[in-house]
């Protein structure tokens, strides 16, 4: 019990802590995103590999496929996992991700993939989201 009783107190400081850190929900996110996005396109190139990728939420992903050149790729359903899954892949036709026929790929470390369809892609302005990302920090830590 003595061990116990400071392990539990320990527990909920951190918990509290986690609680008390400011951070933006996948709704503000995805608003964010939708707002330094371009129109939909129907597809974007794609040769296999990408540098990085956001989830944002269980609805949509952003993937960089260069310096400079992002997607948001919103899905046609929640993406069970997307914020927990370690890897994710795209499928894609002849170096093209087309909306409504390609899919996002959870990859778990299992031998299967979760597959998400996605629903719409629209082209990234990476430096306003940058900035925009860099303004909304900086305003949650309660700086001007």
């Amino acid at each position: 019990m003595k061990i116990l009783l400071p392990m539990l107190l320990a527990t909920t400081l951190v918990l509290a802590s986690c609680a008390s850190t400011p951070s933006t929900s996948d709704d503000q996110k995805l608003a964010l995103y939708r707002a330094h996005a371009g129109a939909p396109v129907p597809s974007f190139h794609y040769l296999g590999r990408f540098d990085s990728w956001t989830d944002i939420g269980d609805r949509a992903v952003a993937i960089w496929t260069r310096p400079g050149e992002a997607w948001l790729l919103e899905l046609s359903g929640p993406c069970h996992g997307l914020d927990f899954t370690p890897a994710i892949a795209l499928t894609s036709n002849t170096g093209m991700v087309s909306a409504r026929f390609d899919k996002v790929l959870l990859r778990n470390g299992g031998v299967t993939d979760f597959p998400c369809t996605i629903q719409t892609i629209r082209p990234l302005d990476t430096k306003a989201l940058k900035q925009a990302e860099r303004v909304a920090r900086t305003q949650a830590s309660g700086g001007t």
